[in-house]
């Protein structure tokens, strides 16, 4: 050890023991003066925010305290012996909640769900139950969907206690989407509906389209199209009466989505904008990442690849400033289709590992398979068809796992790609066949550029075109 090091270290045992040797009452008051001098130095007190379980969406204003809000907690803590015991625990919880919100605001995701969970056990029934469903946010955002969902229940079960229905539709709703994102279909549509009737029983407009538009998302991924169109334009339409910003441009966002996949590509385009103005306007960092994202889908599908890589790459900037891995998964393996697409296979496939990587950390099985179906592209393209056969058989049972039918279909499609290069023409056939219905049945305009590759590869192989 060297002597700065003897030093600090000498330092902080000096420090710690003659705070030690303080009288309680003594530590207490001094604990008392530097909060006062802490809030004085940062402007005062900031202004009373509504209760964590107020249906507002008034969240605490900035104020210049909240950089110390944690630390300005922990004095009014250790202060309580020397004041009204009851004031200073107010005061505790009330730099407790400034502190969890201004952690969230600067991504400092692991902070936030512990100031969270330290405010939860300070509160009672309902406030505290939203206080845990918050904590259970930030683990699901930063991939514990484990911590999470233990959370959400605890959360749930203390709504029912005290009977606020609207923030259990609240704590399900966000239940819901941590299933659909493990893929658990069932439980996520069990809980998304139960979300959405609690809402509509307590006249919680605003939150009733979030969970419409969760619900919207289920069934267009699970293949029923027509369902989802008219859940996502019932949210749209909640949001815009509500007045809630955030809620309309999330709603925007992945409306664009739906119109993509059904080939509406100009309003898919039109929607992204106007979403990503919303975002931009709400300060909604994390979901600006999400719509460059799809944003730059489009400009690859286009041809545009600098501008698609560019877009790529602000998604990703932002997707890593705010912790939010499951779109920087997302976004890595779009990226490493646009490497595919120009040629660079090596960069490619490290792309798509590390997509792989992401979605497995966070227990995301749909992306899982999205990105095993990369991965079989890719070993295709390089002349390593076994490996590639293998990765597409373990993409189609998650597909068929989590019920995902228009990736579902794709691979199939892929795989039969696949099997008649290697001279099994009739197991290419009933590949072949099964994919292209699952597409006609979505109405999947992607149908006909698969049909296009497989008249190629008949071609190629010199068999008869198949028929679909």
């Amino acid at each position: 050890m060297n002597a700065e090091s003897a030093y600090l270290f000498r330092h902080a045992l000096l420090r710690d023991a003659a705070y030690q040797l303080q009288l309680p009452g003594n530590r207490a008051r001094l604990h008392g003066l530097a909060f006062a001098l802490i809030e004085n130095l940062c402007g005062g007190r900031p202004p009373e925010a509504c209760s964590v379980d107020d249906d507002g969406a008034g969240r605490p204003v900035p104020h210049p305290s909240d950089p110390f809000a944690r630390e300005l907690a922990g004095h009014a803590a250790l202060a309580a012996p020397c004041g009204p015991a009851e004031d200073l625990r107010a005061l505790e919880r009330f730099y407790l909640r400034r502190a969890a919100e201004f952690a969230e605001q600067v991504f400092r995701g692991s902070e936030a769900q512990e100031l969270w969970l330290r405010l939860a056990e300070r509160l009672e029934a309902s406030a505290r139950g939203e206080a845990l469903r918050r904590a259970g946010d930030i683990a699901h955002q930063s991939g514990r969907p484990e911590a999470a969902e233990r959370i959400y229940i605890d959360a749930i079960d203390l709504h029912i206690a005290s009977g606020n229905r609207r923030l259990e539709g609240v704590a399900r709703g966000s239940l819901a989407v941590l299933c659909m994102h493990t893929g658990r279909v069932d439980d996520a549509e069990r809980e998304g509906r139960r979300a959405a009737a609690l809402f509509r029983e307590a006249g919680a407009r605003r939150h009733q389209g979030g969970a419409l538009g969760n619900l919207a998302i289920l069934c267009r991924e699970t293949g029923r199209m027509e369902e989802a169109r008219r859940l996502f334009e019932e949210a749209l339409a909640l949001h815009r009466e509500s007045g809630d910003v955030r809620g309309e441009a999330n709603a925007l966002g992945n409306f664009a989505n739906f119109c993509r996949v059904a080939g509406r590509r100009e309003e898919a385009w039109r929607l992204y904008e106007q979403a990503l103005a919303l975002h931009r306007q709400a300060g909604n960092r994390r979901t600006e990442g999400l719509v460059l994202a799809n944003l730059a889908n489009e400009d690859a599908e286009q041809g545009r690849s600098a501008r698609a890589e560019e877009r790529f790459a602000r998604s990703l900037e932002i997707s890593r400033e705010t912790g939010d891995l499951r779109t920087e998964g997302i976004t890595l393996g779009n990226l490493a289709g646009l490497y595919r697409e120009t040629g660079r296979f090596e960069l490619a496939e490290e792309t798509c590992r590390r997509s792989l990587r992401i979605h497995r950390e966070l227990g995301n099985r749909r992306y899982e398979a999205v990105a095993l179906g990369n991965l079989a592209n890719l070993r295709a393209d390089t002349g390593r068809p076994e490996e590639a056969e293998r990765l597409y058989l373990e993409a189609l049972a998650l597909d068929r796992d989590v019920r995902n039918r228009r990736f579902e279909g794709g691979h199939l499609c892929d795989l039969a790609l696949l099997v008649l290069s290697r001279g099994r023409a009739e197991e290419a056939k009933r590949r072949w066949r099964e994919g292209a219905a699952i597409l006609r049945e979505l109405s999947d305009p992607g149908l006909s550029q698969e049909r296009e590759k497989m008249r190629g590869a008949c071609a190629k192989a010199g068999v008869a075109a198949l028929d679909c």
